[in-house]
């Protein structure tokens, strides 16, 4: 098992890509922002950042990854073709599999965003870099900043089928006992059985469905309303740690 506490002064260049789904946008709209901090990785959207895409404004990302995948500029290859109008390469990118097994799991104590507007989620997501139906998706949790509450937070789970016709989409939203400021654990596995996904050790989400290839990790914070004031920034979620086995 590896186990990433976020604790040196830079970001271990060995298993983290700081940039967004890069090969999609320009690196300077896909490169997170972000501070290592005594608690771990602090995620920031800040007041000067820009679009992960002009066309799909307001959409603001700063995210972690461990791989990175495309084709030639303007082709349609490359990972994490998400958005349903359609994508295509602006910005090549080295194919790097830093973190990408065909079976595991991964844990991620993070402290959710409260802040109006945001959103933090896991996935696991196909690289798609041996054969582009390997695309699908575990969910390993969505948390919007307005469903976190006093006691407990409400999360979106399950798995995402994207563009791989062996899967289909199924997620669900489940109510953790997790409260405003509070940091949790969500784990999830994959393996020839399915997939499994457990907050605090509870399990909350299960599947027989198979994603038997490369899956890379991301970490993102996204802001998806449009920008207030300057007061209002930055806006952050704690990463505390993240253990990969």
């Amino acid at each position: 098992m590896f186990v990433e506490v976020f604790s040196g002064e830079r970001l271990g260049g060995g298993l983290w890509v700081d940039h967004y789904l890069p090969q999609w946008t320009t690196s300077d709209r896909s490169v997170a922002r972000y501070d290592l901090t005594g608690e771990g990785l602090r995620l920031r959207i800040d007041a000067d950042q820009l679009d992960w895409r002009p066309e799909d404004a307001p959409l603001r990302v700063s995210n972690l990854q461990t791989a990175t995948y495309s084709g030639p500029l303007g082709s349609e290859r490359g990972t994490h073709r998400h958005r349903p109008d359609g994508l295509v390469v602006r910005t090549p990118v080295t194919e790097r599999v830093l973190w990408a097994p065909t079976s595991g799991q991964v844990e991620v104590t993070v402290t959710a965003s409260t802040d109006p507007g945001c959103m933090l989620a896991v996935w696991l997501v196909g690289t798609e870099h041996l054969d582009e139906r390997d695309s699908g998706e575990v969910c390993v949790f969505e948390v919007d900043a307005e469903a976190v509450g006093e006691a407990t937070t409400t999360a979106r789970v399950g798995v995402k089928a994207h563009h791989d016709p062996r899967l289909v989409t199924d997620m669900t939203e489940v109510v953790v006992p997790v409260g405003r400021g509070e940091r949790h654990t969500w784990t999830a596995a994959w393996d020839d059985d399915g997939v499994r996904v457990a907050c605090g050790g509870q399990l909350v989400y299960s599947s027989t469905q198979r994603l038997p290839y490369p899956l890379q990790l991301m970490v993102d914070l996204f802001e998806t309303a449009p920008p207030g004031p300057a007061s209002d920034y930055p806006k952050s979620a704690l990463v505390h740690r993240v253990a990969l086995s």
